[in-house]
């Protein structure tokens, strides 16, 4: 605000200061009135405002004691053009200027235009002021230099003395509009203002305004403002602010950050959120600090930074501590732990470097702390059972066909506590290359189409839990190792219609860390020693795959159905590998039986472990259909449209000759189709087993026994996604086809229903629901003539599952519903819930309404039930400039210390 404010009194002054003229100026405008001839308009009331004998503007008399021979100083650094649409008159006698109607006059980068401009060279002041015509107070003399702007009543300035007056100031900087009712430059580092109003409302009779009598402006340094008062809608409110200080600066100046006062609960008491300091530390970095405190000993701490380097990358980072209590210490419910969270994104720009990158996306922290946070309500975060983090590096090498990829990760089960991290995992990996192909790369005989490629794969991977987290003992159990695998294939064709793809894999794990199993007689137990040392073993496999593609169509004469045709993608393979595993199987005593042995490998605590045992000999089936229709369009002119009636319906199995039993794998199976123009995703996908199941010792185990049925459902789940809303029911033009086709949901990616996150941290407040597209600021509401605008989007879901002994039952089986409702232009409400059908309740529900107040906005946030029941209530100016001006009240879930 006070940045706004110094611009526009800065380059006001600044023009007058370039600003001059002399007697000897001739006025550029063709048409002038003669000396001696009457003027038009009474030069009295023209310069009635310059000619009061007291005015402090005037100029002082000239100084005695200064020699006529001394020239004065040229003011005038450039041609001054001076134009008006009616007349321009110079009036000799009095030595003023006047332009009326349009007049403008432009000097260097200066422009400024007004209804009259006098300009009294004699005096060395000028006037400009507006016309009053039938339809108000017109032409405001406005002035404009480079991008700046401002609009005024009227100016008067002595370009001798430096000093001006300015009535009715009216300017806009970025977001700030400005309007001040006189201004008073009293000298080069010294301006007052009179009566001033700052808003970002747009209207002309603005929502609401800050209201000062009084401030002090030093130009490029600070500004001093009085008492202010909040105005809304012309109503003077309660709200004053005793004084202000405001440091001028084009760049991010350094800050406090007032704390908002919270009531708490009766687990917390009263205390203060968001305090802080915030840190311009340079153009391209800036630093927050927030703070927390309670009455009954609970804290927060916050650090957050944001960067960026135009052409470079951006990012941000912020870190998260929190000393929790609940209860009073001594009873029996005081619960007290320490959280924290780690976040950071950064994102390197595609101009840096075409032929590397650099990403981070790291969320890190306690598994409790968006559950137990006192100034976080992160919905999503809190009911996700897992934290992730990237870390990615990754290189083109030019002229090769050889790329690099290094990245770091982090895995965390917030239930269980465990976590894998990979520190790093290193990938090179060469791209096919086809070394036997013809001149210019020419590949036409299965030896020039036979390709080769290379992957090598380097890991370090820990697997810990939060108690060891970032201690020594997490590096106790890690494993290392690096595995290698190259291969080849190529294709022919056979009989025409038949494609023959033969392949060839070789790989080969080293590891670093292997283990020892001894007996140990004294304690009766076998003991495992975790060895450090090279140790490594090489699998290789052959196979090949013969394919073909089958097409049935099914011609129609009548009716709008013109055809249907059947694509058939069948694929029979086969694949052999050597048993390798058995040779690596030792025996260690585990009892004081000496019969009493078991079975091991040195690579069971490996990073790779060791090859499965046992002949592998498979012949692999699979089937693919799609079904397409072909339908004439309504207009004959137009091409036939094909629709897809199955995307896909494909069935896999597998038969191992080589074992001795269960030789079929069970059958697995998914379809999916679309209807009503996409809107509708339907996905089935399951599993059907040829074999027996019996009960064993309290487990189910198949038996070398086919059902008398030949197939058992063993599971299978079924998705349904389907969206509609009121732009579905009217007529649409073409634009309006495209527009519905980019944003129709599909099944692989569902609505969101879980919603925006209340985050009271955010100073901005929860904007993201209020419009934001520029169409929405032209809406307005038609009373009694109402278009309500609506959607509803619906997930359904339920999964099925058989073991062969209990029955079937069903896993999973919910409706869940979200969607938008616009009462009006100006009022949205939006929801997300379900229904668990086996369950016999809603599940986890949402309703949101916001109400866009031009200026300001508002928005409540309510999840009405469940542990995540919480509201969050915020009614602010959406400008970012006084982000501050705002009230906001949060209740966060119930946070319950484990």
């Amino acid at each position: 605000m006070q940045t706004n404010l110094s611009y526009i009194l800065l380059f006001c002054c600044f023009f007058f200061i370039k600003f001059g003229f002399s007697q000897d100026i001739k006025p550029i405008k063709k048409t002038v009135v003669p000396l001696g001839k009457k003027d038009t308009i009474p030069t009295s009331k023209i310069d009635s405002i310059l000619k009061i004998k007291n005015n402090d503007l005037a100029l002082k008399k000239k100084d005695t004691t200064v020699t006529d021979s001394i020239k004065p100083k040229e003011t005038i650094e450039d041609i001054i053009t001076h134009v008006a649409t009616d007349y321009t008159i110079q009036d000799a006698k009095n030595k003023t200027v006047t332009l009326y109607n349009e007049a403008n006059i432009t000097y260097t980068d200066i422009d400024l235009k007004a209804g009259i401009i006098v300009v009294d060279y004699k005096k060395n002041t000028l006037f400009a002021k507006g016309i009053i015509d039938s339809t108000g107070y017109v032409q405001r003399p406005v002035f404009k230099q480079g991008n700046e702007e401002s609009e005024q009543d009227s100016i008067i300035y002595n370009f001798k003395s430096k000093r001006a007056i300015i009535y009715g100031l009216k300017t806009q900087q970025g977001e700030m509009y400005t309007y001040g009712e006189k201004t008073k430059r009293v000298n080069d580092s010294t301006i007052y203002i009179r009566k001033i109003r700052f808003t970002t409302s747009e209207k002309e009779n603005p929502d609401y305004y800050i209201a000062t009598n009084k401030a002090k402006l030093v130009p490029g340094k600070k500004i001093i403002v009085g008492s202010s008062n909040l105005v809304l809608v012309d109503i003077p409110t309660p709200v004053f602010l005793p004084f202000a200080y405001f440091p001028l600066s084009e760049k991010s100046v350094s800050g406090f950050l007032i704390p908002a006062f919270d009531t708490g609960s009766s687990e917390r008491g009263i205390g203060f959120q968001n305090g802080g300091y915030y840190f311009a530390i340079s153009d391209y970095v800036d630093l927050t600090l927030l703070g927390d405190a309670y009455s009954n000993g609970s804290w927060g701490f916050r650090a957050s930074s944001n960067y960026n380097k135009r052409y470079r990358f951006n990012g941000s980072f912020s870190f998260n501590f929190e000393n929790n209590i609940n209860g009073i210490r001594g009873f029996d419910d005081f619960a007290k732990s320490n959280n924290f969270n780690v976040r950071w994104s950064h994102n390197q720009d595609s101009k840096a470097s075409p032929n590397s990158r650099f990403t981070a996306s790291v969320n890190l922290g306690s598994s409790r702390f968006f559950r137990e946070s006192l100034n976080q309500a992160n919905i999503s975060q809190s009911i996700t059972n897992t934290f992730n983090s990237s870390i990615n590096y990754s290189k083109t090498f030019v002229g090769t066909p050889f790329n690099m990829n290094v990245t770091a990760q982090h895995q965390q089960n917030t239930n269980t506590n465990a976590i894998t991290m990979t520190l790093p995992s290193l990938t090179l990996n060469m791209n096919r290359v086809y070394p036997f192909a013809g001149k210019d790369g020419v590949k036409k005989n299965p030896i020039q189409k036979m390709g080769f490629n290379y992957t090598m794969q380097g890991q370090y991977l820990i697997n810990t839990n939060e108690d060891d987290f970032l201690t020594s003992k997490m590096f106790e159990t890690a494993r290392s190792g690096m595995q290698h695998k190259t291969g080849t294939n190529t294709n022919l064709k056979a009989f025409k219609y038949f494609t023959i793809s033969p392949t060839a894999n070789y790989e080969e794990s080293w590891n670093f860390n292997y283990i020892e199993k001894e007996y140990d007689p004294i304690k009766n137990e076998v003991r495992t020693d975790s060895l450090l040392g090279f140790k490594t073993f090489r699998t290789y496999s052959f196979g090949t795959s013969l394919s073909t593609n089958i097409y049935g169509t099914f011609n129609f004469n009548k009716g709008k159905l013109k055809a249907i045709r059947h694509t058939i993608r069948p694929s029979i393979s086969y694949s052999y590998r050597p048993d390798f595993g058995t040779k690596f199987i030792r025996e260690v005593q585990q009892s004081a039986n000496p019969l009493d042995v078991q079975n091991y490998t040195i690579f069971d605590n490996s990073l790779y472990r060791a090859p499965s045992t046992g002949l592998s000999n498979t012949i692999g089936i699979s089937v693919n259909n799609v079904l397409e229709a072909k339908v004439a369009a309504d207009d004959p002119d137009e091409e036939d449209k094909k629709i897809t009636l199955l995307n896909n319906l494909n069935f896999n199995t597998s038969y191992n000759i080589a074992a001795d039993s269960l030789r079929w794998s069970p059958v697995s199976f998914s379809a999916g189709t679309r209807f009503f123009k996409d809107k509708l995703a339907i996905n089935l996908n399951g599993s059907l087993d040829p074999y027996k199941t019996i009960s064993s010792n309290g487990s189910v185990v198949r038996i070398d026994e086919f059902n008398p049925n030949l197939f058992r459902l063993t599971n299978a789940s079924l998705t349904a996604n389907y969206s509609i809303s009121s732009t579905d029911f009217k007529k649409k033009d073409a634009k309006d086809d495209k527009k519905d086709k980019n944003t129709t949901n599909s099944g692989n990616n569902p609505p969101d229903i879980i919603g925006g996150d209340i985050n009271p941290t955010d100073r901005f407040g929860p904007r993201n629901n209020i419009n934001s597209s520029p169409e929405d600021k032209n809406k307005t509401a038609e009373l009694y003539n109402a278009d309500i605008p609506w959607s509803i989007n619906l997930a359904y879901s339920t999964t099925y599952l058989n073991n062969g002994v209990d029955g079937g039952d069903i896993g999973v089986h919910s409706l869940i519903f979200s969607g938008n409702l616009e009462l009006s232009p100006k009022w949205k409400v939006g929801y997300s819930s379900g229904y668990d059908f086996k369950g016999g309740a809603f599940t986890f529900s949402r309703f949101n309404f916001t109400r866009d107040l031009d200026s300001w906005q508002f928005n409540f946030n309510w999840v009405p039930f469940g542990t995540n029941s919480s509201y969050t209530f915020f009614i602010g100016v959406k400008s970012s400039v006084l982000a501050d001006l705002k009230w906001d009240k949060n209740k966060p879930p119930d946070r319950r210390l484990f």
